[in-house]
């Protein structure tokens, strides 16, 4: 097992910034060199990759920016932006839209990585969210894993190995990205966004160092708004009816949010779908396209899912942090809180709540987590947490 180097990053990254294919990866300078020694040398490449580290790392970035290296001739910025931009052949990439990665999408993968390169070095298979696999999913890869074709890499990415089955670990070699300090993700938002410096800070830190998250706060005013709005809601939960207000009131959060992400990139692919079909905007759909539209209309429903889903993973995010800052109150800990904007209400609550009942309803917290990725209904796993919270029982 390989592992890039855990001394964290630093805003004064030496990183080949600026540079194609490395440009965007940040932070990450042991991984980059690691990465890009192995796509010069045979010798230190392995036929699989698993990419790992937290939301908002720049797994994918690193993911995509590796297989240009290794699919461009050096040199060949054109053949490498080409691959940056997911539209070069020897690329085949997935990154599902739904909840799940489909064993249908899984063998479409596999069956891609057995072509010969048609114009790179190199055949790279990037699969993004590898930890959305099934067992039987898995399965499907594991003979592709086991004996690759000589001049075919996968490139897995997934917030940790313990996300993937055994025998996938067992046949990678694993990279594990290093999380960036708040400060150094404060500085990277100012850069990309010209935001207030305050604002880029506490978006870093009510966002856990989550890159893309930070990024969003710091430049919507809702979506902080929002995640204001469902804390202070939690810690007014008194009972039952409370609970089912809240839940209800979380759920429709998630899916104002989801919506404002997916929206206007619904939108835009319909009309971007008639436009190749040659209809006119407003114009009637004929019969014989329907399908086509229906099948887009479908993607679109699946990914709206996986967005609310994503959602409300979020807020549980968002609650674990803030009674992970109750705790720490607990125990005299009032430096290094994520929610300080809630430190006087966490401060009592901290005096109000044993130890005990923060860790019981942390707990249920991870509970609620595993229930919705079994498919339970929304609202009920988030009205059984929330009785927790008001009561420090667990249901």
């Amino acid at each position: 097992m390989t592992t890039a180097s855990d001394a964290p990053a630093t805003a004064a990254s030496t990183s080949p910034l600026g540079q194609v294919p490395w440009g965007e990866v940040w932070g990450q300078d042991d991984a980059v060199a690691q990465l890009q020694a192995a796509a010069s040398d045979p010798a230190q490449l392995a036929h699989a990759w698993l990419i790992t580290g937290p939301p908002g790392s720049g797994r994918s970035t690193l993911a995509y920016a590796f297989a240009a290296a290794l699919i461009a001739e050096p040199g060949d910025e054109n053949a490498m932006r080409q691959v940056l931009a997911g539209t070069h052949p020897d690329l085949a990439a997935l990154r599902t839209e739904g909840v799940i990665i489909s064993i249908k999408d899984a063998r479409a993968l596999v069956e891609r990585s057995y072509f010969a390169p048609s114009l790179g070095r190199y055949r790279v298979i990037v699969m993004e969210d590898a930890d959305r696999m099934v067992e039987r999913t898995s399965n499907v890869l594991l003979k592709a894993l086991e004996e690759p074709p000589e001049r075919t890499v996968w490139v897995l990415c997934a917030p940790s190995d313990a996300d993937l089955l055994p025998t996938i670990r067992s046949r990678v070699r694993t990279l594990r990205l290093r999380e960036p300090d708040v400060d150094d993700v404060a500085r990277l938002i100012v850069q990309r966004t010209g935001v207030d410096p305050a604002i880029a800070e506490q978006s870093a830190r009510l966002a856990q160092r989550h890159i893309g998250m930070a990024q969003r706060l710091a430049t919507d005013e809702a979506a902080r708004a929002r995640r204001d709005e469902t804390l202070r809601a939690v810690l007014r939960v008194r009972g039952v009816n409370d609970a089912v207000e809240v839940a209800a009131r979380i759920v429709q959060l998630a899916t104002d949010d989801a919506k404002s992400l997916t929206a206007e990139r619904d939108d835009a692919e319909r009309e971007s779908l008639l436009r190749t079909l040659g209809i006119p905007a407003g114009a009637a759909v004929p019969p014989a396209v329907r399908g086509q539209l229906g099948a887009l209309e479908e993607d679109q429903k699946r990914r709206a899912t996986r967005s609310l889903r994503d959602g409300i993973d979020r807020v549980l995010t968002d609650l674990e942090s803030m009674y992970r800052d109750t705790l720490m109150l607990q125990f005299g800990r009032a430096d290094g809180l994520i929610n300080r904007e809630l430190s006087d209400e966490l401060a009592a609550l901290a005096a109000a709540w044993s130890p005990e009942r923060t860790l019981t309803v942390l707990d249920q917290i991870s509970v609620t987590r595993t229930n919705l990725e079994g498919n339970a209904a929304p609202a009920l796993a988030l009205e059984s947490m929330l009785i927790t919270v008001a009561s420090g029982r667990t249901p």
